[in-house]
């Protein structure tokens, strides 16, 4: 605590820099008297009149004036108010005590803890991730407790992937299996854009006291500022960063990357930059991969495991964001509205879902196993609406006779209830006793 002091003490600036507001439209507030001492990313906080503190970042300039952008509400601000400098990087100093902890997009406890520890280290919430060359290749299996995703989209320490999925479809479920279950030794979870609803229920409820114990939660709600909503990702990846350089193996959980991508829209949108891609600015598309890369395999022995969750728009998996990192990471999970619809909970497509790492991360044993069950799962949606329709008959071809007998068992494999974990090897050994029979 005492090197915090001493470092927050060293940023203090000699002088105290002012300005005053000029105009405000919207969320946007224009201030002037700084802009000579102001630059892209600046902090800088307005007084209202009540003397509340509203804390901003520098989002752009325009004809010689500062463009702001608040953290907080601009109820009792107005023309003229004070705006001074804030100096200095934003930082955070993580600790192991903030495991368990729930904080927010400031790095400070919002879950009646009491106050947070704090490290010796500041982390930069926008951090650059380590160089290409330095970092260690991906290995190593994760074992995440969904026998679906273990068995056949095996991912592995230092992966990215992304679940896709529309809304109500299972995306917040499904990573609470994960958190709770991971062989990882640390979660850290950034909850962007949540409803206010559902962050106390995944919790409490989906996560438990046994998953909350080995985790770091970071919220930021659905009613909060595009700048809190934003930086919630970067924190989030912050914290999985202090973790990775402990040497731990760090499971970082995020819901939703498109709502990230939606708050960097609207800050550039209210700084005047043009839409590109439905309505998407240029610096979303840039700002993804600046996120997404920070996650993956360390220059230590530690690692970034990371899971985001995209909001795929009308279901459609081509759309922008969609697109965008799906391109970036390292394999997709698809859930399917029509598998979820029948009741198949988690319910991932296994044939539209990839895991980059497949097949160099397995055996030929295992990818013989899996390579057969995809096969037969294949076959039969190929021919499900025959097979309904009554229009097929049996001994009309042995593969898709093959298909229609395995079929219920794979189907009953990839369905798990939220508090039934399986491991690796496990899931392994019940695919091949399917098979066999």
């Amino acid at each position: 605590m005492v090197g915090n002091l001493l470092n927050e003490i060293e940023r203090l600036p000699d002088l105290r820099l002012f300005g005053r507001v000029t105009s405000i439209r919207g969320t946007l507030v224009e201030a002037s008297g700084l802009q000579l001492k102001l630059s892209l990313g600046d902090r800088c906080q307005i007084v209202a009149r009540d003397g509340r503190p509203v804390p901003c970042e520098v989002v752009g300039f325009r004809e010689g004036r500062t463009l702001l952008m608040p953290f907080t509400s601009l109820d009792g601000v107005g023309m003229g108010c004070e705006t001074e400098l804030v100096a200095g990087d934003t930082m955070i100093y993580p600790a192991a005590g903030w495991l368990g902890r729930v904080i927010n997009a400031m790095g400070e406890p919002v879950d009646g803890q009491g106050p947070l520890p704090g490290g010796d280290l500041g982390y930069r919430i926008r951090n650059a991730p380590p160089p290409a060359h330095a970092r260690h290749r991906v290995a190593g299996k994760v074992d995440l407790g969904v026998r679906a995703i273990n068995a056949f989209l095996t991912c592995c320490r230092g992966q990215r992937m992304g679940i896709f999925a529309g809304s109500g479809v299972g995306k917040s479920s499904l990573l609470s299996m994960m958190a709770r279950h991971t062989a990882a030794d640390v979660s850290v979870i950034g909850l962007i854009g949540e409803r206010g609803r559902e962050a106390r229920e995944f919790i409490e409820d989906d996560l438990g006291p046994e998953g909350l114990a080995r985790s770091v939660i970071v919220v930021s709600t659905s009613d909060e500022s595009a700048l809190m909503r934003r930086q919630a990702a970067y924190v989030t990846m912050a914290v999985a960063e202090y973790f990775r350089d402990q040497g731990r193996s760090v499971l970082c959980l995020m819901d939703s990357v498109t709502r990230f991508a939606m708050a960097q829209r609207e800050i550039s949108l209210a700084a005047g930059e043009p839409p590109a891609q439905k309505g998407y600015t240029p610096t979303v598309f840039a700002e993804l991969p600046r996120l997404l890369e920070r996650a993956g395999p360390g220059t230590g022995q530690g690692s970034i495991t990371g899971l985001f969750t995209v909001l795929v728009e009308g279901d459609d998996q081509n759309e922008p964001i969609t697109d965008a990192v799906r391109a970036i990471l390292d394999g997709h999970v698809v859930l399917d509205r029509a598998i979820a619809e029948r009741g198949r909970y988690p319910a991932i497509n296994i044939l539209r879902s990839v895991s980059r790492t497949l097949p160099g991360c397995n055996n030929e044993a295992e990818n013989d196993l899996i390579g057969r069950a995809r096969r037969l799962i294949a076959v039969y949606e190929d021919m499900a609406e025959l097979i309904r329709l009554g229009a097929y008959r049996r001994g009309s071809d042995p593969t898709v006779d093959e298909a229609i007998h395995f079929y219920p068992a794979i189907e009953a494999f990839l369905a798990q209830k939220k508090d039934e974990p399986t491991d690796l090897a496990t899931g392994y050994t019940m695919l091949a006793d399917i098979l066999s029979g």
